[in-house]
C-alpha cells in the first residue's frame, strides 16, 4: 500500500507505483487558476456546470476559489453542491423537470430556473422567495460549435417573447438565456444570440434583469487553446450595443473550467505485430466521450519508470480492455514507434466528462484520482 497522497507529477506517481488500473491525475492549482481567470475576465457571475465533472475535489476547490454559483440539472446535483457549499447560488438550467424535481429545487431555494415552454413555467407555480428568477431559454440556427443543443432545448424567438411576458406576469425576476453549443470557437455566435435576446426583450416589453450567455467556451484537445479574452470582449461589446438598459451577465462554463486540470494515464496491455494497441481503458471508461467529440493529440508515452518515449510517431489502432469489439478509439492515434507493453499513455485535457460518464463495464474503469502539483 503506497501511503503518499500528493505527487509532483503524474510521471513521478507512475514511476513509483506502476498503477495497474487507469488513473486520473488532478492538479488543483490548474483548476483554481482557471476559475480565477474566468472571474477576472468575465464581467458577471460565473457559475460552474456540474455535469462536466461533479467530483467532490472539483467542487471544493471551486468554492475555495470564490465561485458563487453552480449550474445544476437534477436534485442529486443539488445535493453535491450543498456538500461543498451551503450558500452558493443554484441555477437549475435543465429546462425540463418533473414535479418532484421542482419540489426538490424549491426546497433547496434554487436562485434561477430556465424554461423553454409554458408547461414548464406552469410547473414552477408562484415564486417561493424574493430573489427567485426564471430565465427563458431560446435557440437560433447559429453555427460555430462542435454540436448545438437546439434540437433538444430552447424556444423559438417568437415563443420566447410570450414566455418572457408570462414570467414577468407570474412575479418572477425575468431573465433570458441561451447556449451557443459545446466547444464554440466563434465569438460571433454569442453576438448573434445577444442581438436576438435584445430583440426578444423589446418585443415582449420586458427588461430582463439578467442575461445568461451559457457555456461553450471551447477547451481544446488538439490545436490552439481558445481565446477567452476575445470571446468575453465580444460579449461585452454586443451586450452594450444591443441593450439600452444593460442586464447583469451570467455564464456557465463546464468543459472550459475543468478540462485542463486532469490528465488520464492508461497502461498498454498488449502491442500486436501490426502495431495495434490494447489499453486498460477505453470507450466504456475515461474515453467514452471520444465517440462524439474529437480526440486529443496531446499524448505522452511513458516507460514504466516514467521516462518519456521519444521514437517517431506512427498512427495506430487502439482498443480498450473489454470484450466488446466496439471498444475502440474511433480514430487512429499517433504514438511512438518504440511504445511497449507495460508503458503508460498520458492524455492531457481529460477533466471534462471523463469521470462523469465513465462506466465499470466488464470490471474495468478508473478507480483512482491522484492529486499532483503539476501536470
Amino acid at each position: 500500500m503506497f501511503e503518499r497522497t500528493l505527487f509532483e507529477t503524474p510521471q513521478e506517481h507512475i514511476g513509483l507505483t506502476r498503477p495497474e488500473a487507469p488513473v486520473m491525475y488532478f492538479a488543483p492549482k490548474v483548476l483554481r487558476q482557471q476559475a480565477e481567470r474566468f472571474g477576472r475576465l468575465f464581467r458577471g457571475q460565473v457559475t460552474y456546470a456540474l455535469k462536466a465533472n461533479p467530483a467532490p475535489e472539483v467542487l471544493e476547490n471551486l468554492v475555495a476559489a470564490g465561485l458563487s454559483g453552480f449550474d445544476v440539472a437534477s436534485p442529486e446535483e443539488i445535493l453535491q453542491v450543498r456538500a461543498a457549499s451551503a450558500t452558493a447560488d443554484l441555477h437549475y438550467n435543465n429546462p425540463v423537470r418533473s414535479r418532484r424535481e421542482v419540489a426538490a429545487g424549491k426546497a433547496a431555494r434554487v436562485r434561477s430556473w430556465s424554461v423553454d415552454d409554458l408547461s414548464e413555467l406552469h410547473k414552477l407555480g408562484a415564486p417561493s422567495h424574493a430573489a427567485e428568477e426564471i430565465s427563458v431559454r431560446f435557440k437560433l440556427p447559429v453555427k460555430g460549435a462542435h454540436y448545438d443543443f437546439g434540437a433538444k432545448f430552447g424556444a423559438t424567438p417568437e415563443e420566447a417573447v410570450t414566455l418572457l411576458r408570462a414570467v414577468a406576469a407570474a412575479g418572477y425576476r425575468p431573465a433570458l438565456t441561451f447556449h451557443p453549443g459545446t466547444q464554440c470557437s466563434s465569438p460571433e455566435a454569442w453576438a448573434q444570440y445577444i442581438e436576438a435576446a435584445a430583440e426578444i426583450a423589446r418585443q415582449a416589453g420586458v427588461a430582463p434583469e439578467r442575461l445568461n450567455v451559457g457555456g461553450g467556451f471551447a477547451s481544446h484537445r488538439s490545436g490552439a487553446a481558445p481565446d477567452l479574452e476575445r470571446v468575453f470582449k465580444e460579449i461585452d461589446r454586443a451586450v452594450h450595443q444591443a441593450f439600452g438598459a444593460v442586464p447583469s451577465l451570467v455564464c456557465e462554463p463546464g468543459r472550459a473550467m475543468v478540462a485542463e486540470c486532469f490528465s488520464l494515464a492508461a497502461c498498454v496491455k498488449a502491442v500486436r505485430r501490426d502495431g495495434t494497441l490494447f489499453l486498460n481503458d477505453g470507450i466504456y471508461g475515461g474515453f467514452a466521450e471520444w465517440r462524439d467529440i474529437s480526440p486529443s493529440d496531446r499524448i505522452i508515452c511513458l516507460s514504466p519508470e516514467g521516462a518519456v518515449r521519444s521514437g517517431a510517431n506512427r498512427n495506430r489502432t487502439v482498443f480498450g480492455p473489454t470484450c466488446d469489439s466496439l471498444d475502440r478509439l474511433p480514430d487512429a492515434v499517433a504514438l511512438p514507434e518504440d511504445v511497449q507493453e507495460g508503458d503508460y499513455l498520458l492524455f492531457a485535457g481529460m477533466g471534462a466528462y471523463s469521470l462523469a460518464i465513465a462506466t465499470r463495464f466488464n470490471g474495468y474503469g478508473i478507480r483512482d484520482v491522484v492529486t499532483v502539483k503539476r501536470l
